[in-house]
C-alpha cells in the first residue's frame, strides 16, 4: 500500500454554483448550503470518453472510502457528442458504468463555462468552505489526488489515515499499456479528422462523424496499441447493426475486445464506446478493419489503450 505525505493546496477561488443544469441523476439538486462543510470533488466527464472510463475506478473508490467522512462527489456530465445530451442515454450509461454518485447534466455547457473547463475528465476539489484547492486535467496523477482529498478531510477534523485505496477495475477501465501505446486518438468527422483512417466508398462524412450508408462499408486503420475502441451508434435509434472486426485480414481470435467475439462479430445496439480489440502478449503494428454488412452506423472517434 502507498501512504500520502504532506500536500500543499493553495486556494484557487470559490467553486462556481451549479447553475444552468439540464437535469440531475442519482440526486436532487443540492443547495449550496448543503455542500458547505463537505469536501466536494467536481468531476467533469462524458460517458464515451476512454480517459474518463480509466479514471472512474479511482473516483468510485474514493467516493466509497470517504463519503462517511464528509466527502461528496458530483459528476458533471458535459457531452462531447450530440447523442450524449440525451437523458436516457446518460442514465443508461451511468447505470452500466456503476456511477452511483450525484450527476448534474450540463448539456448546455453552462457549468463547464463557469469553471472555465476544457477537458474530459477534469477534477476540481473544493474544501469545506467551498474554495477550490486542487485541480487535475485528464487521467492520471491518482496518487497525488487522493492525498489532497485526505488533507482537506483532515482539515475538517476528520480522522483519515494516509493509506491510499485500491480501486477495482472492470475490463475497459484497466490502465492503458502506456509503454506500448503509440497511436493517438483519431476523430473521424471532417471538423476534427486528422488522417490515418481509410474509408471505403460507402461512407458519408459529417462534421463530427462518418456514416456507413451502404452494405459492407469498411473503415481501416493501422495502429500500435494493446486496445482499440470505437465510439459509434446506430444511424436509426430503432435498429441494431451488425459489424465485423478483422485484424491483419483475419479473425481476431483471442485478441477480440469485450464487444466482439473471437470471430470478430459484434452488434451495435446503443450509442457508446465499443472495445473491439484487446491484445495479449507482445504488441506490434496491426491493421484493423471494421465493416458493417448492412450499413446503418455512425462512427465518431477511435481511441486506444
Amino acid at each position: 500500500m502507498t501512504t500520502s505525505g504532506g500536500v500543499r493546496l493553495p486556494t484557487r477561488g470559490m467553486a462556481p454554483a451549479l447553475d444552468g443544469a439540464t437535469g440531475w441523476l442519482n440526486s436532487a439538486p443540492p443547495a449550496p448550503r448543503e455542500l458547505r462543510g463537505q469536501v466536494v470533488l467536481y468531476v467533469f466527464w462524458t460517458y464515451t470518453c476512454i480517459n474518463w472510463l480509466r479514471t472512474l475506478p479511482y473516483v468510485r473508490a474514493w467516493e466509497h472510502s470517504y463519503r462517511d467522512l464528509g466527502f461528496v462527489v458530483i459528476g458533471v456530465h458535459t457531452p462531447e457528442f450530440t447523442f450524449e445530451k440525451d437523458f436516457d442515454n446518460v442514465a443508461r450509461a451511468a447505470a452500466e458504468q456503476d456511477v452511483g454518485f450525484p450527476i448534474v447534466l450540463d448539456s448546455d455547457y453552462q457549468i463547464w463555462d463557469a469553471f472555465d473547463n476544457h477537458y474530459w475528465p477534469a477534477l476540481y476539489l473544493a474544501d469545506h468552505r467551498g474554495a477550490l484547492r486542487y485541480e487535475h486535467f485528464g487521467e492520471g496523477r491518482f496518487v497525488e489526488t487522493e492525498p489532497a482529498i485526505q488533507q482537506l478531510l483532515r482539515d475538517t477534523g476528520a480522522t483519515v489515515d494516509r493509506t491510499l485505496t485500491d480501486p477495482a477495475f472492470r475490463a475497459v477501465e484497466e490502465p492503458a499499456d502506456w509503454e506500448q501505446l503509440e497511436s493517438p486518438e483519431t476523430y473521424l468527422g471532417y471538423a476534427r479528422g486528422d488522417g490515418g483512417v481509410s474509408l471505403s466508398e460507402q461512407w458519408t462524412a459529417h462534421a463530427d462523424r462518418v456514416s456507413a450508408d451502404g452494405a459492407d462499408a469498411t473503415l481501416s486503420i493501422r495502429f500500435h496499441a494493446r486496445d482499440l475502441h470505437l465510439v459509434m451508434k446506430p444511424t436509426s435509434t430503432a435498429t441494431s447493426v451488425r459489424f465485423r472486426v478483422r485484424l491483419d485480414g483475419r479473425e481476431p481470435g483471442d485478441a477480440h475486445g469485450i464487444d466482439v467475439d473471437a470471430s470478430g462479430a459484434g452488434l451495435l445496439a446503443e450509442p457508446r464506446m465499443y472495445q473491439l480489440v484487446r491484445q495479449h502478449g507482445a504488441i506490434k503494428h496491426r491493421t484493423a478493419e471494421i465493416s458493417f454488412p448492412d450499413g446503418g452506423a455512425d462512427a465518431f472517434v477511435l481511441t486506444f489503450g
